[in-house]
């Protein structure tokens, strides 16, 4: 009986991980939902807010979103380099969140 071989890495599908969250105070004032996202899960181009620079495919950063809204505020949520997040009360974001 032969056993059936492994798809190549990039075909198989990543199970979901248990990803922590925490809330945070942004620019604004108001508290955020911030969730990190590892490099091997960043698979798309975002525009950093904070930089208004791209966040290439494979880069580890950090997904924001309003905490005391509900699910329309996770549609908003936008996507930050780790250090412009981290040094937002410096850094206001350069575009609108909405």
């Amino acid at each position: 009986m032969s056993r059936r071989p492994t798809p190549p890495r990039k075909q198989q599908r990543l199970a979901p991980l248990p990803v922590p969250h925490q809330v945070e105070t942004g620019p604004d004032g108001a508290d955020y939902q911030v969730r990190p996202v590892p490099a091997a899960r960043a698979r798309k181009t975002y525009r950093c807010p904070g930089c208004d620079h791209e966040i290439r495919s494979g880069t580890a950063h950090v997904v924001v979103w309003l905490a005391d809204g509900d699910d329309i505020a996770i549609d908003d949520r936008r996507h930050w380099h780790t250090p412009c997040w981290a040094n937002r009360a410096t850094r206001a974001p350069t575009r609108k969140w909405s």
